[in-house]
C-alpha cells in the first residue's frame, strides 16, 4: 500500500494546529503545517467565538499545505464540544457563536430543570448534567428572548459550523452531536421531547452522519484560492475527545483512559450506552465515539486550572510550564485540597485567589506561593481521578487495570505520576497528539484505507512511544482521598 496523506484541524479553547498526516501501511507521520491562537473574546458582557477569523487560519493551513508540495485526500476538522453557531435562511450567521463560559449561563440549567426533571432529561440522552451544554445554551437564548433566536434556520455544532463553512453542506456528526444533551442514543435520534420543552422546531438540527463520513468538497472559491480544488472534506471524529480516545493505543477492554488538556475527560468505552439509575447518580455521559461506540465518562476541570494560576501570576514573569511543575514538585505533601468542579473555579478573576478562598472556607491551610497552590491543584486532580475511576468501576462491567493518559496532559510526568499513585494503577502516557492523530486516521476509515478501530489502534501502537508510570509513593493518598470525599458531602 502507498502513502496517503491527510489534513486535520484541531481547533482547542486557547490555540488551534494544523496538522498533515502520512499514512505509510500501518505507519502514520504527522508534522505541523500551522499554528494559531483561539480565545474567548469578550464583547459586552458576553463571550463569543472568532469564527470569522479560526476560519480564515484554517483556509491559510490549507495554503500552507498546498505550498508544501503534499497534496492531502481529504480534510477534517476537530473540536471542542456544546458550543454551537445559528444560520439564517440565507445561509449566513445569524451571529458569532457565544462560548461556553458565557455569563449568560447563569442559571440556565436549573431554570431548565424546573420544566424537565434531570432524571428524564437523563434517561432522554444518557448526558452528564453540566451547564454548559448545548440544550442550556438554547433555553438560555429562548428565557432571554433573545431576538436573533428568531432568524434562525440551522443549528450546527461547532467543527459542522466549519465543515459548512468550507463545503456548503450542513450535516451532525453522530460524536459531536452526542455532546448537545440534545440526542438520544436509544432511538439514535434528535430528542424530540427537549425541543418541544424548549419550544423549538426539530428542524433546525441536521442529519447525523457517522464520523469518516465525506461532507461534500472546498467550495469552489476556497478551492481555487488553496490550490486544493475539490479536495474532500470528511466528518471525521469532530469532537476533540472522541478523536483522542480513537486514538488511545489500547486493546482488551481493562482500562480507563484520560484525555487530559483544559479539560480532563475521563471514561471507559462501552459498545452501549449506560444509561440507568446508577449511572444518573454518579452523573456519567454516554458520549459518541468511532464505530457507533460511546464514552461512558465524566468532565472534569483539568489542566484549566494551571492554565489560569499561570495567566494571574503573569504580571511578574510568564513563566513556563516546565518551571511550574518543578515549583509544584518541590512542594511535596496534602496541605491543602479542592474539588476541581466547584462553581468558584468556572472563571475566577484570580484563580490562585479562588483556591485560597475555597481552602480556607472549608476549614484547610490556604496555599502560599505557586509550588503549594500547584501541589494544590494536581494533588486534587490526580484524587478527582480515583473518585471517578470508582465510579465508572461501579458501572462498567469490565475490570479496569491501567489508565491511558492521551492529550497534551501526557506530558506533564508530576501529574501522571501523581495519577498512578493516586489510582494504584499504572498509567500509560501518549501519544500528546491523540487528538490529531484519531483525526487522521478517522479520515484514513473514512476514505477505505483502515477497516476498523482495532486497525486504527494498531497503526497508533506502530508508530508512536508511550511511557509508563507505576505506582510508587502511596503513602498518605488514602487519608486524602478520604478528605476528598468528605469534601464531596459537604458541599
Amino acid at each position: 500500500m502507498g502513502a496517503h496523506r491527510f489534513l486535520a484541524f484541531d481547533l482547542g479553547a486557547s490555540s488551534g494546529r494544523g496538522f498533515l498526516g502520512r499514512l505509510d501501511g500501518h505507519r502514520l507521520s504527522v508534522s505541523e503545517v500551522s499554528r494559531f491562537g483561539n480565545g474567548m473574546a469578550p464583547i459586552r458582557g458576553g463571550l463569543y467565538w472568532n469564527v470569522v477569523e479560526l476560519l480564515q487560519q484554517i483556509v491559510r493551513g490549507i495554503e500552507a499545505c498546498g505550498s508544501s508540495g503534499q497534496r492531502p485526500e481529504s480534510i477534517g476538522i476537530d473540536t471542542w464540544g456544546v458550543d454551537f453557531g445559528l444560520l439564517a435562511s440565507d445561509g449566513g450567521l445569524v451571529s458569532l457563536p457565544r462560548a461556553y463560559r458565557d455569563p449568560r449561563l447563569d442559571g440556565a440549567m436549573e431554570g431548565f430543570l424546573e420544566m424537565v426533571p434531570r432524571e428524564k432529561v437523563y434517561q432522554l440522552t444518557g448526558i452528564q448534567v453540566i451547564r454548559l451544554n448545548t440544550l442550556y445554551q438554547l433555553h438560555a437564548m429562548v428565557r432571554d428572548e433573545w431576538p436573533l433566536l428568531k432568524c434562525a434556520t440551522d443549528l450546527l455544532m461547532m467543527p459542522d459550523l466549519f465543515n459548512y463553512l468550507l463545503t456548503g453542506e450542513k450535516r451532525a456528526e453522530f460524536t459531536i452531536a452526542t455532546t448537545s444533551q440534545l440526542y438520544n442514543p436509544i432511538t439514535d435520534t434528535w430528542a424530540g421531547e427537549l425541543f418541544d420543552a424548549l419550544r423549538l422546531p426539530l428542524g433546525i438540527m441536521q442529519e447525523i452522519v457517522q464520523p469518516g463520513t465525506v461532507v461534500g468538497t472546498l467550495d469552489a472559491d476556497i478551492g481555487q484560492q488553496t490550490g486544493m480544488g475539490a479536495l474532500p472534506v470528511v466528518a471525521t471524529a469532530s469532537h476533540d475527545t472522541a478523536a483522542a480516545v480513537a486514538a488511545v493505543p489500547a486493546e482488551g477492554q481493562d482500562w480507563a483512559y484520560i484525555s487530559s488538556g483544559t479539560w480532563s475527560l475521563m471514561g471507559v468505552e462501552s459498545e452501549q450506552p449506560i444509561i440507568g439509575a446508577e449511572s444518573l447518580s454518579l452523573n456519567l455521559s454516554n458520549e459518541g465515539g468511532v464505530n457507533r461506540t460511546f464514552r461512558v465518562l465524566k468532565n472534569i476541570s483539568g489542566l484549566w486550572l494551571v492554565q489560569q494560576c499561570r495567566q494571574a501570576w503573569a504580571g511578574e514573569k510568564l513563566h513556563s510550564y516546565e518551571e511550574l511543575m518543578e515549583y509544584a514538585a518541590e512542594a511535596g505533601g496534602f496541605d491543602s485540597i479542592i474539588e476541581p468542579d466547584h462553581p468558584d473555579f468556572v472563571n475566577p478573576p484570580d484563580m490562585p485567589a479562588a483556591i485560597q478562598e475555597f481552602c480556607r472556607q472549608t476549614g484547610q491551610l490556604a496555599p502560599e506561593g505557586m509550588g503549594d497552590t500547584l501541589r494544590c491543584v494536581l494533588v486534587s486532580l490526580a484524587l478527582k481521578y480515583r473518585l471517578v475511576l470508582d465510579q465508572l468501576r461501579r458501572v462498567y462491567p469490565h475490570p479496569i487495570n491501567r489508565v491511558h493518559v492521551i492529550g497534551g496532559g501526557s506530558r506533564n510526568e508530576l501529574l501522571c505520576q501523581l495519577t498512578a499513585d493516586a489510582t494504584g494503577l499504572p498509567v500509560l502516557a501518549g501519544p500528546a497528539e491523540a487528538t490529531v492523530i484519531g483525526n487522521l486516521l478517522v479520515q484514513a476509515m473514512g476514505l477505505g484505507y483502515l477497516t476498523s478501530l482495532q486497525q486504527l489502534r494498531e497503526v497508533v501502537r506502530s508508530s508512536f512511544e508511550l511511557k509508563r508510570y507505576e505506582p510508587r509513593d502511596t503513602a498518605g493518598w488514602e487519608s486524602a482521598y478520604q478528605r476528598l470525599q468528605d469534601l464531596q458531602v459537604r458541599l
